[in-house]
């Protein structure tokens, strides 16, 4: 029986196990592995502290982080995906509390007082010819970590929500231009963000299109797209694509157990972390906060190990 199991090995669900350790909260992690979705970036500016450090090494330095403080409190399960969680009442003794069964694909189960769900997302793929041989060569997912490679360069951003106008407010702070592709006839942002940005004088957008390929042979050299109105095609050259057509939440194991917003995201408190289920909180990537980062990953889980503490030892 543990104090707390964690879900997820990314920013968040190291912040957890490292803070976990510290309040000598018998925890297990249980991840697939460490790093989250950065582990894929070749260089990422934004990691408070360290001025660069690559995806691979961000990983490995949040799992050493982790087993530093380990020790005999806390155990970690690598290579391992929860599949189920499951609450149960032990008894109808005065007193006790629900506990909480985990598995795992690997068939093993295991029960905790208390849960942390940092199992992340993953970012909607682009479906278009040669996404997949640019991606991280020039085509990218994440801005806040690869966005300054691009500095005074003609860059592309595909989406029209919040998320795309960010980002393109983001990279006109350094990029010689942004022109942003949607293939709607609206764009979903909202409308103060999408006038701020667009009255930038180095950014373009052009809706009611369709992305078709990705030019390029070692490196991204440009971009085709289709007028979904007049059939036309136009190939634009820029030197970096960032993707922003949505992310996939990694919560598919907790539906029907904790409340989920229209995304699939979970809801959370954000005085607390708390779930709509007592005895279960969760941070990061997977919940419907406004923005999602490295450093508010971390700080929210953090955030979480104080209630999560204060609530075991309250009982």
């Amino acid at each position: 029986m543990y104090d707390l199991i964690i879900i997820g090995g990314g920013p968040a669900g190291a912040a957890g196990a490292v803070y976990a350790a510290r309040k000598q909260l018998k925890t297990l992690l249980i991840t697939a592995d460490f790093g989250g979705q950065s582990v894929v970036s070749s260089g990422i500016q934004n990691w408070i502290g360290t001025p660069e450090i690559s995806g691979a090494e961000l990983a490995e330095n949040l799992k050493k982080h982790v087993l530093a403080y380990a020790n005999d409190v806390v155990t970690v399960k690598e290579g391992e995906k929860v599949v189920f969680i499951k609450k149960t009442t032990p008894s109808e003794v005065e007193g006790s509390r629900d506990i909480f069964s985990v598995t795992t694909d690997q068939n093993n189960n295991y029960q905790g007082k208390t849960i942390l769900i940092c199992a992340g997302s993953g970012r909607r793929k682009l479906e278009a010819k040669g996404a997949d041989k640019l991606e991280h060569k020039g085509l990218t997912y994440c801005a806040s970590c690869d966005g300054p490679l691009f500095a005074g360069m003609d860059v592309a951003v595909i989406g029209g929500g919040n998320a795309a106008f960010e980002t393109a407010a983001q990279l006109l702070a350094y990029t010689k231009s942004v022109t942003l592709i949607h293939r709607g006839d609206s764009f979903k942002a909202d409308e103060i963000t999408v006038k701020k940005v667009l009255s930038h004088p180095n950014m373009k957008s052009v809706l009611n299109s369709e992305t078709l390929e990705i030019k390029g042979d070692k490196f991204v050299e440009g971009i085709i797209y289709k007028n979904k109105i007049t059939g036309g095609t136009q190939e634009l050259k820029v030197s970096g694509i960032f993707v922003e057509i949505g992310q996939i939440p990694n919560t598919g194991f907790v539906k029907g157990i904790v409340e989920l917003d229209e995304y699939n995201r979970i809801k959370i408190d954000p005085w607390s972390q708390k779930t709509s289920v007592p005895g279960i909180w969760a941070a990061g990537d997977s919940t419907n906060i406004l923005y999602h980062q490295n450093n508010i990953a971390a700080g929210d889980a953090v955030r979480a190990l104080e209630d999560i503490y204060l609530s075991i030892h309250a009982k």
